[in-house]
């Protein structure tokens, strides 16, 4: 009589198991891809990539060649797997947030694009990093962006952009720029009085130093700037 916890052994031994694989081609159309199952690095067939979400509002992240993935077979079918997710290992790891200097902490939701691609063909090491690439940081207090030298950042009270050394702040205060002119080709209306600490120009004349024409003695009035 054979020893049912032996039966049950070979039973569960014959199935496929989920394991580890490595991205070895994308298909970004039907978001799938194949697997160099690992440690065999035997390449399987097209297997579907799992999504992030599917339905009226979708989101598509295709996976890197060189991804670590887990692969998880339908019903112990090794025909029929799924690359269920993508997986930082020793080599790839966790971003860094160019706000915190350090990966997302719980409770926060950090995307950075452009970082070293996974390696390929057997390397060891990343590619190189894609320059000025965007990224979006939300925190508990504020949501943070960016690509190159442009940031953002939104919190409960202002928001504030900033590009190179010219900042811009909205708040309860008002709209501040600091670092650079304000230039528009339109109109500009203002309700309340405008304050130029300098000096306020009007076609070119300054309307601190200017002088007046055509003037008289008694009760008559100037003429126009010069």
């Amino acid at each position: 009589m054979h020893d049912p916890r032996m039966v049950a052994s070979n039973i569960a031994n014959g199935q496929a198991q989920p394991g580890f694989g490595i991205v070895s081609a994308v298909d970004p159309v039907n978001h799938a891809v194949k697997v160099m199952t690992q440690p065999s690095n035997v390449e399987s067939g097209w297997l579907p990539l799992a999504a992030m979400q599917v339905g009226s509002l979708r989101i598509s992240c295709p996976a890197d060649i060189g991804t670590h993935v887990m692969v998880v077979h339908i019903e112990a079918d090794a025909e029929h797997g799924v690359a269920a997710m993508p997986i930082y290992d020793a080599v790839v790891m966790p971003p860094t947030s160019p706000v915190t200097s350090q990966p997302a902490q719980p409770g926060e939701l950090l995307i950075v694009a452009g970082c070293p691609t996974p390696p390929a063909n057997g390397e060891t090491a990343p590619g190189d990093a894609t320059r000025n690439a965007p990224w979006w940081h939300i925190t508990r207090d504020a949501i943070y962006s960016g690509a190159g030298q442009a940031t953002e950042a939104l919190t409960a009270t202002s928001k504030a952009w900033k590009v190179g050394s010219v900042g811009m702040t909205l708040d309860a205060n008002g709209l501040a720029v600091t670092g650079g002119p304000i230039t528009t080709d339109k109109d500009m209306t203002a309700q309340g009085t405008v304050t130029g600490k300098a000096d306020v120009l009007a076609a070119g004349i300054s309307g601190k130093s200017h002088t007046h024409g055509g003037v008289q003695p008694g009760s008559g009035s100037t003429g126009a700037p010069q």
